[in-house]
């Protein structure tokens, strides 16, 4: 089949744009691919096109807006060109127009009606973020009414789907996101000793690592400084990996009011997270939303024990007491479970890491790709009409 792929940045560092990434890796023999996207770390320029869109990246609601306009332009470009049509046209949430795989990830209008008011940015950045998750939403029930398919990364995400639009109840399909397990697994040459000296940890300290690449608010992160600076105790400390730098200076400065600057260490975006899994020595996140979190389902593929509060995804391998520390999205059962971990032999802490990471072990990246395979023959037996932005190119509204 001919498919193109709607999606702002299909990198490796982006959540969702790395999920493409593997399908495309894995099915570029199969089928052909166009993708239309600001950023894109193409695999295999040989069989993959891209169609670069010009949008600014920041802000998000700019992004959001100016890439519906251009993608829109860029591919009817494209088509003239070349002289082709699309047997489908997978797009991300409500990202461009209407096609026919709606690849999605969040639920917006879920997310502002129940979460946003206690999870919210104050300020500009506030404001950016609310224009951008409100776009999102006004355009989701005409999205989720036009697609043929949907595809989310967790039984949560499309129970919530389902809940909020009715047109999509007979549409959605789940496809778990890919760990790559055995990447995760710490090689027997780290130096941890070495990596934890470059962070300024003792050998006496715990450190938590907190992984996110933004959205502090919603991931819980104010919860871990309260909860820190409530816990008493100087040989606890938090890594901090991801955020802009102004995040960063802003949440190093929220530390510092608190009297907690010295026992958290932000690192910011890192390319490679796996080495501070293997040198932390348990993961938190008192996330108040999230659709599937790849990171903690790398953290139990990494064999760091983990303080999770119970979410889309994570409900899915999580066994409070077996498999994590379930901890309620707020600082104080963030406090309580950290006082739990801390409670717990390092034996006992060894089970909890080893019996999530056997959990997570069925959500490996073979079984992603065959899901998706089946997913794409499943569309070609049923024999579809070249999608088009305006629906379906026969006519269909």
């Amino acid at each position: 089949m001919r498919i193109a792929i709607f999606d702002h940045r299909v990198v490796e560092n982006n959540p969702i744009g790395s999920c493409h990434l593997e399908v495309l890796q894995a099915h570029r023999h199969a089928h052909q691919f166009t993708v239309f996207a600001v950023e894109f770390d193409n695999p295999d320029p040989e069989r993959i096109a891209w169609v670069r869109i010009p949008a600014p990246t920041r802000p998000l609601f700019v992004l959001f807006l100016t890439f519906h306009v251009l993608a829109v332009l860029f591919y009817w470009a494209y088509r003239v060109r070349h002289r082709v049509t699309f047997d489908v046209v997978q797009m991300v949430e409500s990202k461009s127009f209407p096609g026919t795989v709606m690849y999605s990830h969040f639920c917006h209008r879920h997310y502002l009606e129940h979460h946003w008011r206690t999870t919210k940015p104050a300020g500009l950045r506030g404001v950016a973020r609310w224009l951008d998750h409100q776009l999102h939403a006004l355009l989701e029930p005409l999205a989720y009414r036009h697609v043929d398919h949907v595809v989310a990364p967790s039984q949560g995400l499309a129970r919530e789907i389902v809940s909020t639009y009715s047109t999509a109840t007979s549409k959605v399909r789940v496809i778990s996101n890919a760990i790559d397990v055995s990447a995760m697994r710490m090689p027997s040459d780290f130096d941890r000793s070495s990596f934890r000296s470059s962070l300024r940890l003792l050998p006496t300290e715990t450190a938590l690592l907190f992984v996110a690449l933004g959205h502090f608010e919603r991931k819980g992160l104010p919860h871990v400084l309260s909860a820190l600076a409530r816990l008493g105790r100087d040989d606890v400390k938090v890594i901090v990996v991801g955020g802009t730098n102004d995040l960063i200076d802003l949440y190093r400065g929220k530390a510092a009011s608190l009297g907690i600057g010295d026992r958290l260490e932000f690192v910011g975006f890192q390319a490679d997270c796996r080495p501070y899994y293997w040198s932390c020595d348990a993961f938190i996140l008192p996330s108040s939303y999230e659709t599937f979190s790849l990171v903690a389902f790398e953290a139990a593929a990494a064999g760091l024990p983990s303080l999770v509060s119970r979410l889309h995804g994570i409900e899915e391998f999580a066994i409070d007491g077996e498999t994590a520390i379930l901890i309620a999205p707020d600082a104080g059962g963030v406090l309580e479970g950290l006082r739990r971990l801390l409670a717990m032999r390092g034996d006992d802490r060894r089970r909890l890491a080893e019996l999530a990471r056997s959990a997570v072990q069925r959500y490996d990246v073979e079984r992603f790709d065959a899901a998706w395979q089946t997913f794409y023959a499943m569309i070609e037996s049923d024999g579809r009409q070249p999608a088009s932005p305006a629906g379906r190119d026969h006519g269909e509204s």
